[in-house]
C-alpha cells in the first residue's frame, strides 16, 4: 500500500500536519559485496533504506517485509530478517515532511542478506534504487537512515542489539 490510503494519511485526514507518533520498521539489505540497498525518496529527493509505518493489525517484521517489497521489489522471508536495533530518538527520528506532516517514529531495524527479486522503484515513493558501498553513500542521505547504517556498522562489530 503506498501512502494514500494508509493508517497514517488516514489519520492526517482527522489532524492535519501535528505530530504523530508511529512504530516503524526499516531494512538494511546488503549483497554478497556487503554493499547496501538504497532508495531515493521522491518527497524530499534524499537516500534511505526501505521501511515505514505500521499498519493496523500489523507487527514489525511484517511491516519490514512489506515496505521493502513495496518500495523496491525485493521479497524477503521474515525467517531471514535480523534486528540489530531499535532507533526511537528524537534527534534521528522526528521528522517534517516537505507538506508540513511531523512524525516521530519509533523504529525496528532488521538487515538482510537474502531476498528474492530484482531491486526496482515503485514509482510513488521511491525515484531512484541502487546498491551502494557503505564507504560511498550517495547524497543527499536521510539522517535516520544514515544513523541505521552507523547502528548497523556497530552491531556487525559488537553483536550486540543497540537500543537508541
Amino acid at each position: 500500500m503506498g501512502y494514500v490510503g494508509s493508517y497514517i494519511w488516514r489519520l492526517r485526514q482527522v489532524i492535519g500536519h501535528d505530530l504523530v507518533v508511529a512504530p516503524a520498521a526499516v531494512v538494511v539489505v546488503l549483497d554478497a559485496t556487503d554493499a547496501v540497498l538504497l532508495i531515493k525518496r521522491t518527497d524530499t529527493g534524499d537516500w534511505s533504506v526501505p521501511g515505514g509505518a505500521t499498519e493496523p493489525g500489523s507487527t514489525f517484521v511484517s511491516t519490514a517485509v512489506d515496505e521493502l517489497f513495496e518500495e523496491t521489489g525485493l521479497r524477503a522471508d521474515p525467517a531471514d530478517l535480523v534486528p540489530f536495533a531499535s532507533l526511537s530518538d528524537e534527534r534521528w527520528t522526528r521528522f517534517t515532511f516537505p507538506n508540513a506532516d511531523v512524525i516521530h517514529s519509533f523504529n525496528l531495524c532488521f538487515a538482510t542478506r537474502r531476498w528474492a527479486g530484482d531491486p526496482r522503484t515503485d514509482g510513488e515513493e521511491s525515484s531512484d534504487v541502487g546498491f551502494f558501498a557503505l564507504d560511498a553513500l550517495p547524497e543527499p542521505m536521510l539522517p535516520v537512515s544514515r544513523r541505521v547504517l552507523e547502528l548497523w556498522g556497530a552491531y556487525e562489530s559488537s553483536g550486540t542489539f543497540l537500543a537508541f
